[in-house]
């Protein structure tokens, strides 16, 4: 009963600011003012005040918001944990089919990353695109 009364004065006191910014000719903000002045009058309506207030208080609720904690909790942890050993799952997959369709591809790829070689393709590239440059700062005379 309280909780409605509170409500009910702020939602009254909301619409008195929107009238005062009426007043002021600011009736995009006024408009504004009241649709949130509405809210708490409309959560009464529906009783959710209600619902909400009756949670707050009920030690069965709070035991359940617990549970939901830990299950959260052990969700993140088991993820948190496979991430850590490298993904047991992919190896799980991996692991039930012999025959898996060329296993070494990706291997000289991420070996030439981490020692820092360059592919020659790429350098036979950027020569090329160095000769044109050349050529044309030749021809401009630079």
């Amino acid at each position: 009963m309280l909780a409605e009364t509170i409500c009910s004065a702020v939602s009254a006191a909301g619409l008195g600011i929107a009238a005062i910014t009426a007043y002021r000719k600011r009736f995009l903000t006024a408009a504004r003012i009241a649709a949130y002045a509405l809210v708490p009058v409309g959560l009464v309506m529906t009783g959710a005040v209600e619902w909400l207030a009756r949670t707050a208080f009920s030690p069965m609720a709070w035991v359940g918001f617990g549970v939901l904690g830990v299950a959260w909790l052990l969700f993140t942890t088991t993820r948190a944990v496979e991430r850590r050993r490298g993904g047991r799952r992919e190896e799980a997959v991996g692991e039930g089919r012999g025959d898996a369709v060329a296993p070494a591809a990706s291997a000289p790829s991420l070996g030439r990353g981490r020692r820092g070689a360059t592919p020659k393709p790429q350098a036979a590239a950027g020569g090329d695109d160095f000769s044109d440059i050349e050529a044309i700062l030749k021809k401009h005379g630079i």
